[in-house]
């Protein structure tokens, strides 16, 4: 299979893009199993996590160029990236508000809509083969894939300028120092280690993981108190939840909390 999904444990879940779904990953072959391997680990109750990660040299290498080339000769490059948007766009916004973690594994290279996915990622973990393109002013070609507001939110808005209108390609190295990455491992250590994080991370209520994704995903179009306001109805909301009974006890109990996930 192109998209395969398995279970390493602790309610954490591997999708890995193999083949030509790490190669092509956004055509209208591919992209749809893509989306359907990632909603279908979002709406699993018992998936608390999800880690994605590609094959070889590739974590996910963006869009099908002869397709591109197809459309441009059939004059449908319009309705293609129509298309290939109408999929990627909001499933990029299902993982974002979701209360599931996911965590990229970043074996090789993305680029394209491809980086668009991984940085749509609550964190990621790469190998030395990691590199990360933009690729569309060589392609003539403008950003997708939520590059341009995820970017800038990790590197600062001069440095996403830079990375897009020099057309440049960041190694393993330059988007760990750039805090693209979260953490750098070997190889060899790659999947274990962004398993260990998805554990970590997915460990706690689901009120308490939704939300604070929320919050830090709209805290830079909100005023400060616009977003006090946000934050008290939150956690007012939080505090009806059997999660934060669960927490209060175990802290005066002086033992670890045991939460519902989903």
């Amino acid at each position: 299979m192109s998209v395969s999904s398995s279970d390493l444990g602790n309610g954490v879940c591997l999708i890995r893009f193999s083949g030509q779904s790490a190669t092509q990953s956004f055509s209208r072959a591919f992209l749809p199993q893509i989306a359907e391997a990632i909603d279908k680990a979002l709406t699993n109750k018992d998936v608390h996590a999800v880690v994605l990660t590609g094959e070889g040299k590739f974590f996910s290498a963006g869009a099908d160029i002869n397709a591109f080339l197809q459309s441009i000769e059939e004059n449908d490059s319009p309705q293609l990236i129509r298309d290939l948007t109408g999929v990627l766009h909001p499933l990029l916004v299902r993982m974002r508000q979701s209360s599931t973690i996911v965590i990229a594994a970043i074996n090789g290279a993305c680029a394209g809509g491809g980086l668009g996915l991984a940085l749509a990622c609550d964190a990621r973990i790469g190998s030395q083969n990691c590199k990360m393109a933009a690729s569309y002013a060589g392609m003539g070609l403008s950003p997708d894939g939520g590059t341009t507001w995820l970017l800038p939110r990790l590197v600062g808005e001069q440095t996403s300028r830079r990375f897009f209108l020099e057309n440049e390609i960041w190694n393993a190295e330059q988007c760990a120092s750039l805090g693209v990455l979260d953490a750098l491992v070997d190889e060899s250590q790659l999947i274990d280690s962004a398993s260990s994080m998805a554990q970590r991370w997915s460990q706690w209520g689901s009120h308490t993981k939704e939300a604070t994704k929320h919050l830090l995903h709209v805290q830079s179009a909100q005023d400060f108190e616009t977003h006090l306001d946000h934050e008290r109805t939150l956690i007012e909301a939080a505090g009806t939840t059997e999660e934060f009974k669960e927490g209060v006890h175990a802290f005066l109990e002086k033992r670890k909390p045991v939460f519902r996930k989903k």
